[in-house]
């Protein structure tokens, strides 16, 4: 069975509206245990994400009141996004294309291939470089693996 993408994605993903301050962002994220929230409209259509790196790399280094600074003002956008049939190697080529390090899951046969299913990061490659066997895909996945953990 070939392994996609749908199968080593996170499939809660946490939201936070463009409109909450960082400082909201930040206290979720450390409560849930998580390194990014999706952010989403008033009309829950997702729009960027926020990620710890956002948060030290955006705003901590500069002299701001955190709960001044709203989601909208320092999250990551546009979103890159990979379909959930798409290998592993494929979102690991992604990635460094990029520069990132979360991909937001679509599913291609939804209605709505806006809306995210899931999230995939350089951590959720870990369960699978251990059962890779594929040289060709191997490689794209110990590169992202090497450049972000």
């Amino acid at each position: 069975m070939t392994t996609t993408v749908s199968d080593l994605m996170r499939k809660n993903l946490l939201t936070i509206k463009e409109s909450a301050s960082i400082q909201n962002s930040a206290k979720e994220m450390k409560d849930k245990k998580v390194s990014s929230l999706l952010v989403v409209d008033r009309n829950g259509k997702a729009k960027g994400l926020i990620t710890e790196r956002d948060l030290v790399r955006k705003v901590c280094i500069k002299n701001v009141r955190t709960s001044e600074v709203k989601n909208k003002e320092v999250m990551s956008s546009p979103l890159i996004t990979i379909s959930s049939t798409s290998s592993p190697s494929v979102a690991a080529d992604l990635m460094l294309k990029h520069n990132v390090r979360h991909l937001l899951v679509v599913d291609e046969n939804s209605k709505d291939t806006s809306k995210p299913i899931g999230m995939i990061t350089p951590l959720d490659f870990t369960k699978y470089e251990e059962n890779l066997r594929d040289d060709e895909n191997k490689e794209s996945i110990e590169m992202i693996l090497e450049y972000y953990i």
